[in-house]
């Protein structure tokens, strides 16, 4: 069983229509889409194996299928640089959070002043459309975003990137480096494909992308799917 199939059947066998952080970012993964490198941890036991293959600085987040919203139930803590911060991080984190199935992820930390956003969402007319945008804290404020509907050519991809406003954060600006748009198209280009193949998959939000240089890595990320089936 391929790692898509075995991640959404997962889910579906527990009654869930949303996926952990975790296992979207290993659905993508599977599809060659950058994500952070980063170690589930359920035990105080598996938390130094994992600090020590992250390494400092890092974040750790509470991951679980409950926790979507993390930042506003203060389940993440940024630039952990030493055992006592991550013990301290962890123990708060698994207090936090209700349920069984609870986790933190230990991730690693990507520097990067510039944040994007991709993703798909499944239209009951148009079927799978993938949106790229500005992302972060502007999402919501300033709503710069482009759409077009899967499958996607290159061509499309570029013209989703030059079409919204702020298109000059991906350009070589005040000293920081052109983002490598091949990688960036391919993110887009990709998600369109994960729209086709899979029905099941209702929406995906990659949010923020960071650019950390000129490499796009998507930060956090959330899949949700249908309840139609």
């Amino acid at each position: 069983m391929d790692t898509t199939k075995m991640i959404i059947e997962r889910a579906l066998s527990q009654g869930r229509r949303l996926l952990s952080e975790h296992e979207s970012k290993e659905l993508l993964r599977a599809y060659g889409i950058p994500v952070t490198r980063e170690v589930e941890v359920r035990s105080s036991g598996d938390l130094v194996d994992a600090l020590r293959a992250i390494g400092f600085p890092l974040v750790i987040k509470g991951s679980s299928p409950q926790a979507a919203h993390k930042s506003e139930q203060g389940l993440v803590k940024v630039d952990i640089r030493n055992d006592h911060e991550a013990v301290t991080a962890f123990e708060e984190i698994m207090s936090r959070m209700e349920g069984g199935d609870k986790a933190v992820l230990v991730q690693e930390m990507v520097k990067g002043t510039r944040e994007l956003m991709a993703g798909m969402t499944r239209d009951s007319q148009f079927g799978p459309c993938v949106m790229f945008g500005l992302g972060g804290v502007f999402t919501e404020i300033l709503k710069d975003v482009a759409f077009r509907v899967a499958p996607l050519e290159k061509r499309d991809a570029m013209e989703m990137i030059r079409e919204i406003r702020a298109n000059r954060i991906v350009d070589n600006i005040r000293g920081l480096p052109a983002a490598d748009l091949d990688r960036l198209i391919d993110i887009l280009l990709k998600l369109g494909e994960i729209g086709l193949k899979n029905e099941i998959i209702k929406e995906i939000d990659l949010n923020p992308i960071i650019l950390s240089g000129s490499q796009p890595i998507a930060v956090d990320a959330l899949i949700v799917l249908s309840s139609d089936t």
